[in-house]
Order: structure tokens, then sequence, then C-alpha cells
């Protein structure tokens, strides 16, 4: 007989978990590891990572979800591993090998195609990914066989580089750094520069290590989260104003705070500014995002006052236990 599974106690958790996602999970599965062992009501990711993919995922929790969208849009930074002279059907290490050609590939081959593929590019979809057609995922589509019609995509590859492995002469692998804009696949990116070299290629690995602000030195690990305490455990987690580090800043009183958060324009001498991070001076707290135009400051996403009530709560409850260890 089976025994009763433990129902965690679930509770409200604010801010960003920057998560260096492992090798084998969906960002999804990440997510829900990390939002179990946090016990987080509410969670959800800046954008996907492949099952292949490690790295970069920052994760968000309760009031944080709100601005999540931001980082979805941010630019990404890779580091990718491509193994020239073949072709897989998936454009990675996971398909199955559909062509193979002659490897003949020099340093001012590496150097054409970099500068071919730096700035704005058009990019076919991939079908193995999650971009929906009728309601339906295009993996799924490819998983049945069926190939489809997919739009060409306008992204920018602000910066790319191209060197040879060490091994390459017996691995044929190339080492591709890239910072892209949203919406870049770096399988298609590898399997293109594969075509222009003339050899063809798929993605051996692919690592993000930065998005947004945000890098791979600011990560923790499943596994290190796993062996944490509770305690340890939150004060991985930076605070939703995070997300807003790029913003401009303006700081309002007690009353011109409360009239922002119930969603009123306020008046004052602010320059024009499209992306403004309010915050209240007594107590100091993240309201929410704003832009400024003819001295207005216009409530953009707001979070709510027992967000901001949580948030203090948990501040003081983890002041009170620094000063008492």
């Amino acid at each position: 007989m089976n025994a009763p599974r433990t129902r965690v106690q679930r509770r409200p958790v604010h801010g960003v978990l920057l998560l260096d996602k492992p090798l084998g999970l969906s960002s999804n599965q990440a997510l829900q590891k990390a939002k179990w062992l946090l016990r987080a009501e509410k969670a959800g990711h800046t954008g996907t990572l492949d099952p292949l993919a490690t790295g970069v995922l920052p994760l968000c929790f309760g009031a944080a979800t709100k601005f999540s969208q931001l980082h979805l849009d941010a630019d990404k930074t890779y580091v990718a591993t491509a193994r020239l002279g073949v072709r897989t059907s998936t454009a990675d290490a996971e398909g199955e090998v559909i062509a193979e050609r002659p490897v003949q590939v020099s340093e001012a081959d590496l150097a054409r195609v970099a500068a071919q593929f730096t700035g704005p590019i058009r990019q076919v979809p991939p079908m193995h990914s999650a971009l929906k057609k009728d309601g339906k995922a295009l993996y799924e589509y490819a998983r049945e066989g069926v190939e489809v019609e997919r739009a060409p995509r306008d992204v920018v590859i602000h910066e790319l580089h191209l060197s040879f492995e060490p091994d390459f002469e017996a691995s044929k692998l190339i080492r591709i750094a890239a910072k892209a804009s949203k919406g870049t696949y770096i399988r298609t990116l590898g399997e293109d520069i594969g075509e222009a070299l003339g050899c063809g290629a798929h993605l051996a690995s692919l690592r993000r290590v930065a998005t947004g602000g945000f890098t791979e030195v600011q990560c923790v690990t499943l596994e290190a989260l796993e062996a944490m305490d509770a305690g340890e455990r939150l004060a991985q987690l930076l605070p939703t104003e995070a997300l807003v580090a790029d913003h401009s800043r303006v700081t309002l009183g007690t009353e011109d705070a409360g009239r922002f958060l119930s969603g009123l324009r306020r008046r004052g001498a602010w320059p024009d500014a499209p992306a403004v991070a309010v915050f209240g001076e007594e107590p100091a707290s993240f309201l929410g995002t704003a832009h400024a135009k003819a001295g207005e400051l216009i409530p953009g996403r707001l979070l709510s006052p027992i967000e901001i009530q949580q948030i203090l709560l948990s501040k003081n409850a983890h002041t009170t236990c620094e000063t008492t260890s």
C-alpha cells in the first residue's frame, strides 16, 4: 500500500531566482522544481531554454511575475558548439542524421561567415520549437512527421564570434559566441552557419550565459538549492525590482505613493522617460512601473498593497533573523 503524499504548504514568495538550468530538464520542469523547493504560491519563467541547453534562466515568483515580460524581450548571450559536416532532423544532437558532407573550413571562412550573420538577419523558425500553428506546437507536428510552412522572422545578432575548438581536426566542432535579440533560435543559427560554410552543421551543445543584465555567475543550481534550508533558499532571491534595474528611478512621498498605487497619475518635475521604476519613500518599497510624459507620472504595472505588505514583512523577518543570529 502506498504511503499518502505529503501536501506542501504554499506561501507567498516574491522575487527573482537566477537558476542555472541543468541539462535534460525543460524550463517548466526546472521552474516547478524550484517552486516546490521554495513552497511558492505563484511562479513563472522569462523565456524557455531547450532541455538540451543549460544556463541562465530567471524565475519569477509572486509580484515579480508581473514584470517577467521585460526579460522575455531582453537580449540574450549564448555560447554553443556546432559539429560541422553533419545535419540532423532537429538541428541539434538529439535528431537523426539526415546529411553528411566533407569539411574544408579555414579561419578566413569563419571570419567571413561571422560577418555575414552579424546584424539584422531573417530566420525560419525550426519545426522542433514551441511556436504554435492553429493552437498546436510545431514540435507536435514534427513528431507526427508533418512539415508546416513557417514565416521568416526578423532578429538581430548584435555580436557573433566563431572559432575552432582545440580538437577540431578530430571533433569538427566550432565554438559560437552570440549576443542576440529576443526570438533568435541558436539551433537555426548554427544550422545556417553550417550551410554558409558549405558543409552543414548541427548544434552539439548550448549554454545561455546572460539574459539582460543577469549573468551565469549570479546563478544557483537546483542541486545547490536542494542542499539549502528554507531560509537559505529564500536568501537566494533577488528583489522584484531587480527586473527593472535599467529603468529611471522615481521615489514618491507617502500620499503620492498611495494615490499612484490606486492607478492615479501624479504630477511633478520629471523628465520624459519611457520606463520608470517607482518607489515609495516611507516605508521604502517598490511600487511598480510607469512612464513619465509632460510632467506626469503615468502608472504601468503595479504591485498590490497586499504584495507590498508581504514583501516588507519578509524583509523585516529576514533582518530580525540576521540580528539574532
